[in-house]
């Protein structure tokens, strides 16, 4: 079936139920940021395989938002079909609550699957569509009816993360969760969200390529914690573990039921904004919701002292493996072919070298010449282009380790690149420089940040169109809340970075049709000086890689400037030469020399 098939088999069912709108959006059933195969119905029904996205079905047309990371992939992908691309945040585009105002009768019906719509979702559906007297019916997935060969739910089986890298027991962890419970005067917590759940019970499983979750609920009291999992994922050793902890282990579907059954009163933690629309209906009427984020958001975004160590070690296995790619491609393209794909697989290898390695962070994107200009470009078999000297190579990849994870990019000149791309290459790793040379008072949020990445482009009338940083977690989602480095006023940009944050710093430049350009170093967040103005505070690199002497212009850096810089490629050489030797070993020295005007 190709989309336009697809479309009138889900508008048929649509008739049949009396729906005016269906809603498929990109999560499964914890809200997740990256789901697992079976969870691809928006994808599947759209052609457009971006990870952020949501497809909103009416009888007569069809529309989908995403951000603007995929503006020009889903542009693409979406051309040969009836879908109307609508770029979230530009002037113009409604926003899905407005769409839907605007385009439904009074007393329609809108419909979705209710495991995969937030609670918070559907309410601003609600309140822009509340004169109109619209209903909501979440109780059906109608996707599952057209998809015949749709893959089965994971059941891939969990392992255990020694408390040794975390720093802190499962035991530990749920006694710091009861006081946030205490405090918060909460008789129950609900924790539906799939790295929170994997980071409190210690516990990493595969169920979702490339963050290493797996499939759970978890439901807090003051006395017990249930799991709710397929069990069939638990060895009798950890299951064993787990009962010493106090955790009983549940049936993955049967957290609806014990919802229905909690005391009348009960004072119950949630986030709407991540709690499925249809567990919040499972909760009886009678009880007291406490709506705000789960305590452990926080609790996970600071990192231990001994995560702070091992993450660092991490950096280095990374560093190393990248580096040596970069000399190979560097040293190697129009030599030997080269393509997309081929690069990516080659910087597998160096990675899976590396002791501990455990996979990918997420899918890497090696983007050559145009497809650079791709924020979130994956090369596939229909895409895969040779790389030949002339052009700059982006290359975004990250890997999980035992120690911790990583998130990496650098942009290469592949041969000569001319005077203009060096002018871009060098105005955005101004800004990366900056940013990562900030020095701040305590209570500083990403907000406050974000201009010192964005400055030397605003200067020339330049932006790119998506955060300067984000979050990472420790061996879980490359994406980690709740801090966030943007501009725009949102709750996570005005969160604290406290120390133990780890943030991604990764301003770019995109031209369509042209190149990209993106600069991204990981980075600890530390406290400095405590003086009479306050704890100050500055960021540690993480990220051990040289960027590319070829394409810097030194004459539009200022000395302080190129000073950041030479003084990180002095650490890069410090950490990783002791990892090199021979040809590699001098190319390595080059590459991270002191630049002069």
């Amino acid at each position: 079936m190709n989309v336009e098939d697809k479309l009138n088999a889900l508008r048929n069912l649509m008739k049949e139920r009396n729906f005016s709108a269906y809603i498929i959006p990109t999560e499964d059933f914890h809200s997740s940021e990256y789901v697992g195969e079976y969870f691809k119905a928006r994808e599947y029904m759209s052609g457009f395989t971006g990870s952020a996205g949501t497809l909103i079905v009416l009888p007569d047309e069809a529309a989908l938002w995403t951000d603007g990371r995929y503006f020009i992939q889903a542009d693409d992908q979406l051309r040969d079909s009836s879908v109307v691309l609508m770029r979230s945040g530009q002037p113009g585009v409604p926003t899905m609550a407005e769409y839907l105002s605007d385009h439904l009768q009074e007393k329609s019906i809108i419909g979705f699957d209710g495991r995969t719509v937030t609670e918070r979702f559907v309410q601003t559906i609600a309140e822009k569509t509340d004169e109109k007297q619209i209903t909501f019916d979440g109780r059906e997935d109608l996707v599952d009816f057209i998809w015949s060969d749709r893959p089965p739910i994971s059941t891939e089986p969990v392992r255990e993360l020694d408390a040794k890298y975390t720093g802190r027991s499962r035991e530990e962890k749920l006694a710091d969760v009861h006081e946030k419970m205490h405090a918060e005067k909460a008789d129950i917590l609900l924790l539906t969200a799939l790295d929170e759940i994997a980071w409190l019970t210690n516990l990493r499983g595969n169920d979702v390529l490339h963050t290493p979750v797996f499939l759970a609920y978890m439901l807090l009291t003051m006395d017990e914690v249930y799991l709710f999992i397929h069990e069939q994922i638990l060895s009798d050793e950890i299951r064993s573990k787990l009962t010493r902890a106090g955790i009983t282990v549940e049936p993955y579907d049967a957290i609806e039921q014990k919802l229905h059954d909690i005391a009348t009163g009960s004072k119950v933690w949630i986030d709407s904004g991540c709690v499925n629309y249809r567990l919040m209906n499972s909760l009886p009427d009678n009880v007291e919701k406490i709506d705000k984020s789960s305590p452990i958001v926080l609790m996970k975004a600071v990192k231990t002292p001994q995560e702070m160590k091992h993450i660092r070690t991490a950096h280095v296995k990374d560093g190393v493996a990248v580096t040596r790619f970069m000399h190979w491609l560097k040293t190697s393209v129009d030599k030997e072919k080269i393509t997309e794909i081929s690069a990516a697989e080659k910087l597998e290898t160096f990675r899976e070298q590396s002791e501990g390695y455990l996979g990918p962070s997420f899918e890497p994107i090696i983007a050559y010449g145009v497809h650079g200009a791709i924020v979130h470009y994956e090369p596939t078999e229909q895409t895969d282009v040779e790389m030949k000297e002339g052009s700059f190579c982006l290359a975004d990849t990250g890997g999980h380790y035992n120690e911790g994870t990583t998130d990496v990019t650098r942009t290469f000149a592949l041969g000569t690149v001319t005077e203009e791309e060096k002018r871009y290459y060098t105005m955005v790793l101004r800004g990366h420089l900056a940013f990562g040379a900030a020095k701040f008072v305590h209570g500083i949020c990403g907000r406050n940040l974000d201009v010192l990445a964005r400055g030397p482009l605003w200067e020339a009338g330049l932006d790119y169109n998506h955060g300067t940083g984000h979050g990472v977690g420790f061996v879980l989602s490359v994406h980690e809340g709740p801090q966030r480095i943007h501009w725009r006023m949102s709750e996570n940009t005005q969160i604290a970075l406290e120390e133990g944050m780890v943030i991604s710093n990764e301003p770019g430049i995109y031209l369509e049709g042209r190149f990209g350009i993106r600069h991204e170093n990981l980075v600890f967040c530390r406290k400095g000086e405590k003086n009479e103005y306050g704890q100050f505070m500055y960021l540690e690199p993480l990220t051990m890689v040289p960027f590319d002497r070829d394409a810097i212009l030194p004459e539009l850096m200022s000395d302080r400037e190129l000073k950041w810089l030479n003084d990180y490629h002095s650490k890069v050489y410090e950490t990783l030469s002791p990892h090199f030797n021979g040809e590699e070993l001098k190319w390595l020295r080059e590459a991270t020399a002191k630049i002069v005007k």
